[in-house]
């Protein structure tokens, strides 16, 4: 069962320090993450603008790659009017964006209700690239992890882990060492009303330094753990899935199977549209890179227009180095 808070527990200074000191095993970090409440949680917050959202739906997707600048890119966004937003590494007190709870100030920007699961807890500062935009040398909370806000109420929330062996935290997994962590990438469920009857929508964020056989085993426990949690209901994925990604020397998406995975239990990626989706930003450690990170997957939906929105703001700042995927769709 995922607990449904109004604030998340911080790790404590105990838990910290038994993280620091190891072993960095898949056992150790599976102990870990039983005994971090936060692991198995859902803060919910912010204010609904309606009750009911309408039967045509305006959705964003948007990795924010730690979320630099939260009103910017809120007001970046405004232009679509989103019913909904699925968004990835969005920090939750970290020193590399002013110990901000970067969700809750889009939400507030907006006027939307928000859910924030976390994925990561950051035992450093974060990588090289980041450093730089520290405002302290510590984290007030060290969150990083996916949200979705909703102009209504959520109904019902829940986490779904992808995997729990610490990837980032073991080097046998193939951790990075200038960024040592808890947990592992997850998706966030909630169920939310429209006028033609409820809808499941989930951000997700899978698997970045791994190969296509593990993103696409990431997408089975994600579809299995969104069946469980909305049995029949319609369904919208949207977030960054990472694909091409490890997989050199072209980085190209078409390689990957979690697609055929998706499609084998009824959904479509109609809802995406065609263009690449990263772009240089201000802290990506590789710029050099142009792959198709970003998508929408449906069920039960029928996609109307979409876009690839680029992440510039009207100074030609990048605010991510993902561009945001923007789809309408109408359900049934």
């Amino acid at each position: 069962m995922t607990a449904r808070l109004d604030s998340l527990p911080p790790v404590t200074v105990a838990q910290r320090a038994a993280l620091l000191a190891g072993p960095r095993t898949a056992g150790v970090h599976r102990a870990l993450m039983a005994e971090v409440p936060a692991m198995a949680a859902v803060e919910t917050g912010g204010t609904a603008s309606v009750e009911t959202l309408p039967a045509v739906l305006s959705v964003v997707a948007w990795n924010l790659e730690r979320c630099l600048f939260p009103e910017d890119s809120a007001a970046h966004l405004e232009r679509f009017a989103p019913d909904l937003l699925l968004l990835s590494e969005m920090d939750h007190g970290m020193a590399r964006t002013g110990q901000r709870h970067t969700t809750a100030e889009m939400a507030r920007a907006l006027g939307m209700t928000y859910a924030y699961g976390v994925e990561f807890f950051e035992m450093g500062l974060g990588g090289p690239t980041e450093r730089p935009f520290c405002t302290d040398d510590f984290n007030r909370l060290g969150w990083h992890g996916n949200a979705i806000l909703s102009r209504v109420p959520m109904r019902a929330v829940t986490l779904i882990r992808l995997d729990d062996h610490g990837h980032w935290y073991s080097a046998a997994a193939g951790a990075d060492p200038e960024q040592p962590r808890l947990g592992g990438r997850m998706a966030l469920a909630a169920v939310v009303e429209t006028a033609a009857g409820p809808l499941c929508v989930v951000s997700t964020h899978l698997e970045s330094n791994a190969d296509a056989a593990h993103r696409s085993r990431q997408m089975a426990v994600l579809l299995d753990g969104a069946e469980a949690f909305a049995p029949g209901l319609p369904v919208l994925i949207g977030g960054d899935l990472n694909t091409g990604n490890h997989l050199p020397p072209d980085f190209d998406w078409r390689r990957e199977t979690l697609f055929a995975e998706a499609e084998a239990r009824g959904y479509h990626w109609d809802f995406t549209a065609e263009g690449m989706t990263t772009r240089p930003s201000l802290i990506t450690p590789h710029p050099e890179r142009v792959m198709k990170l970003d998508w929408f997957a449906g069920r039960g939906l029928s996609p109307l227009e979409g876009a690839v929105v680029s992440s510039l703001d009207a100074a030609g700042r990048p605010l991510s180095d993902h561009d945001a995927v923007w789809c309408r769709a109408r359900m049934g």
